[in-house]
C-alpha cells in the first residue's frame, strides 16, 4: 500500500540510522514492526499481572528436595 508522509526534525533519517536500514521504506517497516511488537508485549504484561509470591532459587531447591 502506498502512502505519503511528511516527517519533520530528521525523524526519518534518525530511524533509518538506528535501524541500519538501507532504504527509508525499510526503516519505516522496521519501526512499525517494532512498535507493534512493543504494544503486544505491553498488553501481554497487563494480562499477566504481578507476582507477589516469587521465591528465591534456594527456597525452590529446598522445596524440590535437591538442595
Amino acid at each position: 500500500m502506498k502512502t505519503t508522509g511528511d516527517f519533520s526534525g530528521g525523524a526519518l533519517e534518525e530511524s533509518t540510522r538506528h535501524t541500519c536500514a538501507e532504504t527509508k521504506r525499510d526503516a519505516i517497516g522496521t519501526a512499525m514492526d517494532d512498535f507493534d511488537r512493543r504494544e503486544r508485549l505491553e498488553k501481554l504484561a497487563e494480562q499477566l499481572g504481578s507476582f507477589d509470591n516469587v521465591i528465591s532459587l534456594e527456597e525452590l531447591l529446598r522445596l524440590r528436595g535437591t538442595e
